[in-house]
């Protein structure tokens, strides 16, 4: 290029953002590593690569979280997050996480898992000591998951909760 010539104009972030939506796998892999300084990215999702990628690009050209704020989300998280909860979640025995506490999987007591499952909306309660199901208490998720098919499924598969 000579020092005359005009530049040619940077597509907005937005456009080149969008245009990695359609972008096959290896392109996104690609891209990730160029980004994030990796050889192999995190993850062989195409989605979850170009959400990365979306954050990566956009924290770059307009700078990212301020530490201040990141610290908000991480209390935040700590006190609100029903998944990994503990001050809602204490636990029954301490000491013996895993073996009588509850699985950290789960959303907290009072929370529905839903799912749609062959054109109809399954929707189980989580209890304290188990879940409700069409009125019904089940002691397992995969109990639930076996009743609403008819056939042995893992409970964590099957809700993905």
């Amino acid at each position: 290029m000579t020092e005359n010539a005009p530049e040619t104009p940077k597509k907005p972030l937005i456009e080149r953002i969008m245009a990695l939506k359609e972008a096959s796998l290896e392109a996104l892999k690609a891209e990730y590593g160029a980004l994030y300084g990796q050889e192999s990215p995190c993850s062989s999702n195409k989605v979850l690569l170009w959400r990365k990628i979306a954050y990566r690009m956009q924290e770059l050209q307009y700078g990212g979280l301020r530490d201040d704020t990141k610290n908000k989300i991480n209390e935040l998280i700590e006190r609100y997050d029903p998944v990994n909860n503990n001050t809602l979640r204490p636990k029954k025995n301490p000491g013996k996480e895993g073996k009588n506490g509850r699985d950290k999987r789960l959303p907290i007591p009072g929370a529905i898992i839903r799912k749609e499952y062959k054109d109809q909306l399954i929707e189980v309660k989580v209890l304290e000591n188990g879940f409700e199901y069409q009125g019904k208490a089940y002691k397992t998720l995969s109990s639930v998951a076996t009743a609403v098919t008819g056939d042995h499924v893992n409970g964590y598969t099957f809700f993905k909760p």
